[in-house]
């Protein structure tokens, strides 16, 4: 039974509406000595409180999206299929550009109406195997722009969190369609693939050799499977990355390791130090969490990365980080610092999403 599906759901609520009924029914009729009627009453409380809290957890996970499945919910699902050592450009000597076209099949995604598609991708430089939700902007199917391809942002979720995190909990598309038909936000194809690959690990979007290429599943695999299924091109110029929390700190370390791959980075509540998570494999080990704190990162590239970073939160929760990042950042590496009202929390970052892609609009360029 799916643990987002509508059956397991009801029978939650099924199992909460009887642990409310049955001490009604039955408190008063409990026989046996005393000790036995006390233990029976307090597991019948227990009952009622352990599926209230099921009940208000499903509910939420069905909104926000934050585990897709038993086993992201239990840690036992792994997406990686094999993790050989790629070396430093993550392609471990092939060129992706050379490799054969990988051609998908999509599905709508019930739920989130026509426009957004999923489909199960095999990274076959990554070894990462899993779901990726694709969004298409109104303007892809318009005939007058049948000849146009299209800018592309990667969405990250944090972690917890799934791609669908990204449209069902932060409502990306919905908040930003009527941006792109007013012509206030370009149109961007909207690209989410699954971020938890180890359970409930964070990978911290880092290839460790023996674990996971998760470096190489964002920014070559699901990139090289959206160039070759959609009107878009593999130039940096035309690609921006963007995540929240976890997703934040992989989004801005994705785009200054790679400007070859990316333009662009939104960071929203994100941070430089992967020890701030506590998931972190990264920060397991203190020489890996050391080179990649995000200030090494930036610090170390041969030259400075012609990339553009936005770092919005709350002073402790992200801006302070951007402020670091703006102050060790070099020509033509450019970083916006935005100091925001708001929790740490989806609402917050959805609000923020009008900004940060008018923003996006203006660094990442059409093909």
């Amino acid at each position: 039974m799916s643990l987002t599906g509508t059956p397991f759901f009801a029978l939650v609520i099924a199992l909460t509406a009887f642990a409310v009924i049955l001490p009604l029914a039955v408190w008063s009729k409990v026989r046996g000595p005393a000790v036995v009627r006390t233990a029976l009453r307090a597991l019948m409380v227990v009952f009622a409180q352990v599926t209230a809290i099921a009940v208000v957890f499903v509910a939420l996970n069905r909104a926000e999206h934050f585990y897709a499945s038993w086993g992201d919910l239990l840690g036992t699902g792994t997406y990686v299929t094999a993790a050989p050592d790629l070396g430093p450009d993550g392609l471990g000597g092939k060129k992706a550009a050379e490799a054969p076209k990988v051609r998908q099949e999509f599905q709508p995604v019930e739920g989130l109406g026509g426009r957004v598609q999923k489909t199960e991708l095999d990274g076959k430089i990554s070894g990462v195997k899993g779901d990726v939700l694709v969004w298409l902007p109104p303007q892809y199917d318009d005939p007058a722009y049948k000849d146009k391809k299209f800018p592309v942002v990667e969405l990250i979720p944090g972690i917890p969190g799934t791609g669908k995190s990204w449209f069902q909990g932060l409502k990306v598309h919905e908040v930003l369609e009527p941006l792109m038909k007013s012509g206030k936000v370009q149109p961007f194809i909207l690209v989410s693939p699954r971020a938890m690959l180890l359970g409930n690990a964070d990978t911290g979007c880092a290839n460790l050799p023996g674990k996971v290429n998760a470096d190489s599943w964002f920014s070559v695999d699901v990139r090289k499977m959206v160039v070759d299924n959609f009107r878009s091109t593999d130039e940096a110029r035309s690609w921006g990355v963007a995540g929240y929390s976890a997703g934040a700190y992989c989004s801005a370390k994705l785009a200054i390791a790679h400007p070859d791959r990316y333009s662009a980075a939104v960071s929203l509540s994100g941070y430089n130090d992967p020890g701030q998570e506590p998931s972190s494999l990264v920060a397991q080990d203190p020489e890996l969490r050391r080179t990649h704190n995000l200030l090494h990162v930036l610090k170390t590239q041969p030259t400075p990365p012609p990339v553009s970073l936005w770092m919005s939160g709350a002073v402790q929760d992200g801006y302070l980080s951007g402020m670091d990042l703006k102050a060790a950042a070099l020509s033509p590496t450019s970083v916006h610092a935005e100091k925001v009202v708001g929790g740490h929390n989806l609402e917050s970052w959805s609000k923020q999403l009008p900004q940060t892609f008018g923003w996006l609009s203006s660094v990442v360029k059409a093909p």
